[in-house]
């Protein structure tokens, strides 16, 4: 197999060369990495392909044209003007019948992102992507479409993860949920971190200042997305993303930062949001009504997986109330207000709206930051979490008792280790009924190796965590109409590029009766 017929385009159309584009997921990992053209100008596709947010007719496909990744004006070494991308959808990897097809514009003001709906698609299929511009062909992905509504459709295999910090380490949880083969993706936040280059860290951030700019969020993308592990994923399956904090600036909290570093004034700290909620949008699998409007960006959304699931997508930073009693780990009365929200009372009243449908026999809760109440031994609890809103965190409990949500699950990022919880009605009563389940994945590489401890902290003063694990990984799951298993896996290295990944520990949660149930 050529890298040229993968890569570069024949004048007359797109290049059907023989031979299989995607035999196997190694095989697409391995072209991310291969940049062979015989076209006059460099090769776009520097920062691969992606898919996303699927339904049972279509799906979004998006590429970024940058040649030059790292070039200062965040544009990627494109020239000021316009560039028309064809795209080609197919059920066979070699391209021989399309089943879509296309031309979009790339557009300079866009940082050169494209973000194609490919539609009239089937339901619970799988298809093969590719694009074309400027003489070049792009690397192939896969991709599925969710089930038609009123059927279950197969058994989904669902990989979750966050935080990736690129200079804490390799991305190899990315290449090995890649190899999972997975139908879906969630990624929970973190997808970029803000921070300046740091010296003595595994790699670097290109600049040595935390980003602010437009210019410096798109450069900083480019970077992350380079990575031929990051690619891999992203080729691999359609991705459901939401952002945390480091997208924007550590901690933030709606308009409210959480530190004075570096100095900005109200104005400047405004085009800093409208600027990373941009770039967040031009580099995600997005569809155009996730766009951002100025200074914020509608990302809370629902996904219907058929009958099987469905995917309430939170966003708990931009409509929360400020972390109470000043941030940090705190014993602190006023986390207690009724007042006090972490989603906002438009998203919440929008959440309990939506559990209250009954759309599929999983409701399945994508946000950032730890739900079930984790206290220290003091009763001290993070401001940051649901501990610092906890008022708002019953409300949507009751809200799903209330409307009898059978098969609450709660998928949760941002603390860069692996745990898994019980729910309970009362968190102040060991004995209380357990209403629904929370998985917490580790992170892609923040907070380095990890030193692979498995004792639960602070287990005595909360009896409903099951699980705990300080190393890197990802969550694996696998949901059917009877059950949920939830694989956690763990690399032992991530300072070191390529660890093996093993399973940690393995739960189930049975349809109808809430609570993990070990393997």
């Amino acid at each position: 197999m050529s890298p040229i017929s993968r890569r570069t385009f024949v004048l007359g159309g797109l290049a059907a060369a023989g031979g299989s584009a995607l035999s196997a997921l190694p095989l697409v990992a391995a072209q991310s990495s291969v940049i062979t053209a015989t076209a006059a100008v460099p090769y776009p596709f520097q920062l691969g392909i992606a898919s996303g947010e699927p339904d049972a007719n279509s799906v979004v496909l998006w590429t970024r044209l940058a040649p030059s990744p790292l070039n200062a004006d965040g544009q990627g070494g494109m020239a000021n003007a316009d560039v028309a991308v064809d795209w080609q959808v197919s059920t066979t990897d070699t391209f021989s019948t399309l089943v879509a097809s296309g031309t979009v514009t790339a557009k300079y003001a866009s940082a050169h992102s494209v973000h194609v709906i490919a539609s009239g698609l089937s339901p619970d299929a799988d298809y093969f992507y590719r694009f074309r511009a400027q003489g070049h062909l792009s690397a192939v992905g896969r991709t599925r479409t969710a089930p038609a509504v009123g059927t279950n459709g197969r058994d989904l295999v669902m990989a979750f993860t966050s935080c990736a910090h690129y200079e804490e380490g390799y991305y190899t949880v990315y290449r090995r949920m890649a190899e999972e083969n997975p139908g879906l993706i969630l990624f929970l936040g973190d997808y970029i971190y803000e921070y300046g280059a740091t010296s003595g860290r595994p790699r670097l951030h290109a600049g040595a200042s935390e980003i602010v700019s437009l210019a410096d969020y798109r450069r900083r993308y480019a970077q992350y997305k380079s990575d031929p592990d990051l690619q891999a994923a992203h080729a691999a399956a359609a991705w459901i993303v939401v952002p945390d904090d480091h997208e924007v600036e550590n901690n933030y909290a709606n308009m409210v930062r959480a530190d004075s570093t570096p100095s900005l004034t109200t104005a400047q700290w405004t085009a800093r949001r409208t600027a990373a909620y941009q770039a967040y949008y031009e580099n995600m699998p997005l569809r155009p009504a996730q766009a951002n409007s100025g200074n914020s960006i509608p990302l809370y959304r629902r996904l219907r997986w058929g009958s099987l699931a469905t995917f309430h997508m939170l966003d708990t930073r931009q409509y929360r109330n400020d972390q109470a009693c000043g941030d940090g780990w705190k014993v602190c009365s006023d986390a207690d207000l009724a007042t006090r929200s972490l989603p906002g009372n438009a998203q919440e009243t929008w959440l309990l709206d939506g559990l209250n449908q009954h759309y599929g026999t999983w409701d399945i809760l994508g946000q950032q930051v730890f739900f079930a109440r984790r206290f220290d031994s003091a009763g001290a609890g993070s401001m940051d979490s649901w501990d610092g809103y906890r008022a708002s965190r019953a409300r949507i409990q009751q809200g799903w008792i209330d409307r009898g949500t059978r098969n609450p699950v709660v998928l949760t990022g941002d603390v860069h280790r692996a745990w898994a919880s019980d729910l309970k009605a009362d968190y102040g009563n060991a004995n209380s009924a357990v209403i629904g389940s929370e998985l917490v994945t580790s992170s892609v590489t923040s907070s380095g190796d990890g030193d692979g401890s498995t004792t639960i902290p602070n287990l005595a003063d909360n009896p409903w965590l099951r699980f705990y694990q300080n190393r890197r990984g990802y969550v694996r799951t696998t949901i059917s109409p009877t059950q949920l298993r939830a694989d956690f896996r763990a690399l032992a290295s991530v300072s070191e590029h390529g660890a093996a990944v093993s399973t940690a520990k393995s739960f189930v949660i049975e349809e109808g009766r809430p609570g993990l149930q070990a393997v």
